[in-house]
């Protein structure tokens, strides 16, 4: 299954996917931190313990990353042969992935109800809060979409030529 996946996704592709193996816990462990004070309900530290037992895993599976044998062809995040054009909107893809997840964990851990009630009341500062909470998360999303086709078809060229 792994063999598998990193001739599919290639190296570094790999070791990007499997990132979700121990960021997700520990995502999940900064929410319910925050959280855990207001409810007592939430355990913090068995979501790091998870977190921290999936990131020695997913060390274990880099250690070993480099034996995997891959197919000679283009793979998407090759960095070693990625053109700086690739390069550039990949690293813009990931800078609005990075600001529309972090726009996400906010809005998932924050009362909203102070914010919701004092612009029901027509209070202007927290109007103009409201609406630059929502261009974020326009320019996110609609950065995330751009930047993913530029990235696309910078790899389409670069496996055109055979690079």
């Amino acid at each position: 299954m792994i063999t598998g996946l990193v001739d599919r996704y290639g190296r570094v592709g790999f070791a990007a996917l499997a990132s979700l193996l121990w960021a997700v816990p520990m995502a999940a462990w900064a929410g319910s931190f925050d959280l855990s004070p207001m409810d007592k309900t939430a355990y913090p530290w068995i979501a790091f313990a998870i977190g921290l037992v999936m990131l020695a895993v997913w060390i274990v599976i880099l250690t070993r990353l480099g034996r995997i044998r891959v197919t000679a062809r283009p793979h998407r995040f090759d960095l070693a042969r990625m053109t700086g054009s690739e390069r550039r909107w990949s690293l813009g893809l990931a800078a609005f992935a990075v600001g529309l997840i972090a726009w996400l964990n906010a809005a998932a851990t924050v009362d909203w109800g102070p914010l919701i009630s004092a612009v029901g009341a027509g209070q202007t500062g927290p109007i103009v809060f409201a609406l630059a909470l929502f261009l974020f998360l326009v320019v996110m999303v609609a950065g995330v979409w751009v930047t993913w086709r530029r990235s696309k078809q910078a790899f389409r060229k670069r496996a055109d030529e055979g690079r």
